[in-house]
């Protein structure tokens, strides 16, 4: 661990960096804390509760020149406390030069636009090609540390078969900022998510609320809207827009609809399962609207060519809004439909 000398110590105005490893010795002026909590608070806002308590557990921290390890330790007035960051750890992912498009990149996130088929974060049966492999090769250094470990920070993931835009933390600072944007739902800031989805049929009003609790279905993978108060049941809101209106009926029904959805909540599949649960699945879902196949055979030849090659859920996240984590800027990303989605939309306009 190495010693605690008077000429090691910082400022504690200084930058503390995860990434380099440092270290730095502090008074305590007001005691009666656990160190933990104490620690969080005099590094605030580089550093949570939860990193300190791994730091004095893993014996990194010092109090009055001896080693402490137990998190529950109070402090008293005139206590020195010093603690050393080691440098961060390489991550277990390694970096893969998977190619990506950078919407936008600063020291504190990277937003980029997520093509379909790529995998978000390593997990069984994707251990490696992922989105996470691409940003640990193309960040490098510029990565300072998320929790100990030079990872980009993952605060909102798209499934493996949607497009679209997706911000990342590259330190513990944004990671934690961007985290409670995404926990908040943005009810009380800034945070904005929009998708494009092209859905079978037509809703019965051109917009509308989805509000319907979402929970493990009967298969552990997919979601189901559910009523119960199970533990993993979470309120789930989806508000929708219809935007365009494909092979218009004599009812006044449609084939298929392109439709704007804006998330209040962000759930696992939230909006293949709300939209499945009002009868207008996604186009190419096998998961949620594999039933709905069928109707294919309504559209001619060439349409339904195209409708039945289509290989995904046609799901695009077109809009990302959010604040900055250092400048509190709101940073506004937009994106075009991607290829397939385009060309899906040129057939289903012909009918």
């Amino acid at each position: 661990m190495g010693s605690f000398d008077g000429s090691a110590i910082l400022n504690t105005a200084t930058p503390f960096s995860e990434a380099r490893g440092e270290r730095k010795a502090l008074t305590v002026e007001d005691g009666g804390d656990r160190i933990d909590a104490w620690l969080a608070r005099a590094l605030a806002p580089d550093f949570s509760r939860s990193r300190m308590k791994a730091l004095i557990k893993s014996g990194h921290v010092t109090l009055n020149d001896t080693p402490v390890a137990d998190p529950n330790r109070k402090v008293v007035a005139g206590d020195r406390v010093v603690i050393l960051l080691p440098e961060a750890e390489d991550p277990i992912p390694r970096g893969e030069n998977i190619p990506l498009t950078v919407l936008y990149e600063d020291a504190d996130v990277i937003v980029v636009d997520k093509p379909a088929g790529l995998v978000v974060h390593p997990a069984a049966g994707n251990w490696t090609g992922t989105l996470v492999n691409a940003l640990i090769y193309h960040c490098g250094d510029s990565l300072s540390g998320i929790g100990g470990v030079k990872r980009p920070g993952i605060v909102h993931r798209l499934d493996k078969d949607t497009s679209g835009v997706m911000v990342v933390a590259k330190n513990d600072l944004a990671h934690r900022h961007l985290a409670a944007q995404f926990a908040d739902h943005g009810l009380t800031g800034e945070l904005e998510r929009a998708y494009k989805a092209i859905v079978w049929g037509r809703p019965a009003t051109l917009t509308g609320t989805i509000d319907a609790p979402l929970g493990r279905g009967k298969d552990r993978v997919k979601r189901a809207v559910r009523r119960d108060d199970g533990e993993d049941v979470r309120h789930a809101v989806t508000h929708y827009t219809v935007v365009e209106r494909y092979g218009e009926q004599p009812d006044a029904t449609a084939l298929a609809s392109l439709v704007e959805c804006r998330l209040e909540t962000g759930r696992t599949h939230q909006i293949r399962v709300h939209m499945a649960h009002i009868g207008h699945p996604l186009i190419g879902d096998d998961d949620y609207g594999a039933a709905f196949r069928t109707k294919a055979n309504r559209l001619p030849d060439e349409v339904r060519r195209v409708v039945n090659a289509f290989p995904r859920q046609a799901l695009h996240a077109w809009l990302l809004a959010f604040e900055h984590p250092s400048t509190g800027e709101v940073m506004r990303f937009e994106t075009e439909l991607p290829a397939d989605l385009t060309k899906l939309l040129q057939a289903l306009s012909t009918l």
